[in-house]
């Protein structure tokens, strides 16, 4: 684990394994690469790059007026150049998955592979679709409005973890506090793994500015790397509806559904996610030796 100097921000940045590169942007915004370290047995075939988006986690020297698009994405591919690869495998979880589908589109030639794991090409989804989604699987109105104001960016900082606990049983197949990122902090700091560092107002920003009216699905023809779209079949933030709609706007793309998982498969079924995630870069990659 280090910080490396990437364009004008200190980017928090972890590199273990050997192989092929694999970069994982995370989710959030306001998390950071912790909630994606249970995919570290990939190390064994791939080399791993876990890393901090700029102004979250422990990435420092920007003010969060600057996690644009434009920056996220540069600042992806200035890591890679920094790090030597002409090109990678690039995975994106939730709102990282936003990110990865910015820097497909924006560096096409740099992206191998794409794995979008329970992400979205329209934030309307998260925004709109997922607090209607709540209350038609019975939760209290309370809670659904909770999660507009979440998902939009509508809290102050001190209500950041409050919310996020309340919305905790959404998360999973299997409700519990163990599995949602924002409790993982908790367990990081009984010993129980490295801490988590969270952001507000990265959320905050993000919600109300960054992914107010964000889409791409109407450029989602562009992308000719092959991909993997990943998900937990009882996410309701990204639904298998919406999954196999991405799936199937994008040219080059397969759909895999985690049964017995919610937002985060690789959290509530580590084993199966990257069985999956293997077997669809071994695929891609006789494909290419043979053509």
């Amino acid at each position: 684990m280090t910080t490396m100097t990437i364009r004008d921000v200190s980017l928090f940045v972890k590199i273990i394994g050997q192989g092929y590169p694999l970069l994982l942007m995370h989710g959030g915004p306001g998390l950071d690469h912790t909630t994606l370290l249970p995919l570290e047995p990939l190390a064994e075939r791939f080399t791993l790059v876990f890393y901090d988006h700029r102004c979250n986690g422990r990435s420092e020297g920007a003010d969060v007026s600057t996690m644009t698009w434009e920056n996220l994405t540069a600042d992806a591919d200035a890591l890679r150049q920094a790090l030597g690869f002409e090109q990678w495998a690039v995975l994106g979880h939730s709102f990282g998955g936003n990110v990865a589908l910015e820097y497909a589109l924006r560096y096409p030639h740099r992206v191998s592979h794409l794995i979008l794991m329970d992400t979205c090409g329209d934030a309307r989804w998260a925004r709109d679709n997922a607090p209607e989604l709540l209350a038609r699987r019975g939760f209290s109105a309370a809670i659904v409005q909770d999660a507009r104001r979440f998902y939009n960016g509508q809290i102050t900082p001190d209500e950041f973890l409050p919310t996020a606990l309340k919305l905790a049983k959404a998360y999973d197949y299997h409700p519990s506090f163990l599995y949602h990122p924002s409790l993982l902090a908790l367990g990081y700091r009984l010993g129980l793994g490295p801490p988590m560092t969270m952001r507000p107002e990265a959320l905050i920003f993000g919600g109300s500015r960054l992914l107010a009216g964000w889409t791409v699905m109407d450029r989602l023809g562009e992308i000719a790397a092959p991909t993997l779209v990943l998900a937990g079949r009882h996410d309701f933030l990204f639904p298998p509806e919406h999954q196999a709609i991405l799936a199937d706007r994008l040219p080059h793309a397969r759909l895999e559904l985690i049964e017995h998982a919610g937002h985060n498969p690789q959290i509530e079924q580590t084993a199966e996610t990257i069985e999956v995630i293997q077997q669809f870069m071994a695929t891609v990659d006789v494909v290419a030796v043979a053509n």
